[in-house]
């Protein structure tokens, strides 16, 4: 009898540990091994993400919506281009899930010679989206500027490459005042390092932040990383360590606030140039890595 309960044991504890191993997404029908930059809405209702292929040539951002439990058929978001006339990147829902930000290269008024990305912003309509919306030159610069999500009040944190430092970017942060986008704030040490900063996902409450880097003590090319907001000041940041972080490359961070869950992209890269992405989630108790 103490055998066979020592075996039990050690099946519902090796159970357990399977259980936390980030599980892919919805294989086949959006998870195809060309995707990036998933986004889904507060109500699990809408998804929306990157149609990569595996390279970076071409980018349009689809969408899929849920049906008795099920994704149906992905379809080009209204708001992308179907084909390819540019390139549209990373959509991520506001908390309230009434806007999505994300970046594209696509024509700016004023701004004709502009080559990198912009952030952008959608309103959710009943049946649909609204038209697209620059968010301006205060945030969006010469620089390319990316993977922005926005916390309750409207801040708005993001991406911008180093413009003195080629290969290399930095974390930055847009603070809605009386109802105008403020100068961006670089958010400095500790988050910010030499090596390569990106993928900031902001908490609803900003209270924590989760995001990518190149720091070479991590277990691969890009690990997650999460701070915590100590009176406006940002703790030492703690890698989430494996099985979340792994050998390839994790990018492209949300935490669905309902659902308990982090998402994320994974990505290989292949012998003939090309690459394999697909999206993971895995449950994630936030106070696990608060100290």
């Amino acid at each position: 009898m103490k055998k066979l309960l020592l075996v039990l044991s050690f099946l519902s504890i090796t159970y357990s540990h399977a259980q936390k191993e980030p599980q892919k997404f919805e294989e086949y029908i959006i998870s195809n091994g060309g995707v990036f930059g998933l986004t889904i809405s507060p109500d699990s209702e809408t998804a929306l993400w990157v149609n990569s292929k595996g390279k970076r040539d071409t980018l349009i951002i689809m969408e899929s919506h849920k049906r008795n439990g099920k994704w149906m058929k992905p379809v080009v978001a209204s708001f992308s281009s179907p084909n390819g006339s540019w390139k549209d990147i990373d959509p991520v829902f506001s908390p309230d899930g009434k806007m999505v930000l994300f970046q594209s290269t696509r024509s700016v008024e004023n701004h004709p010679d502009r080559k990198g990305f912009d952030i952008w912003a959608v309103k959710k309509l009943k049946n649909g989206w609204s038209t697209p919306y620059h968010l301006g030159n205060t945030i969006n610069t010469d620089a390319s500027e990316s993977f922005a999500s926005m916390t309750k009040s409207g801040n708005i944190y993001f991406m911008k490459d180093n413009e003195t430092q080629k290969g290399n970017s930095d974390i930055w942060v847009s603070r809605l005042v009386k109802g105008e986008y403020q100068k961006p704030e670089n958010l400095g040490s500790p988050i910010n390092t030499e090596e390569r900063e990106s993928n900031p996902y902001i908490s609803p409450n900003e209270d924590y932040i989760i995001y990518f880097s190149s720091n070479p003590k991590g277990h691969g090319e890009i690990d997650f990383y999460i701070s915590f907001n100590n009176k406006g000041k940002w703790s030492e940041p703690i890698n989430l360590g494996k099985p979340i972080n792994s050998e390839l490359a994790e990018f492209c961070p949300f935490v669905h606030q309902k659902e308990k869950k982090l998402y994320f992209a994974r990505q290989k890269k292949l012998e003939n140039g090309k690459m394999t992405e697909d999206f993971y989630s895995v449950d994630f108790d936030v106070k696990k890595y608060k100290k």
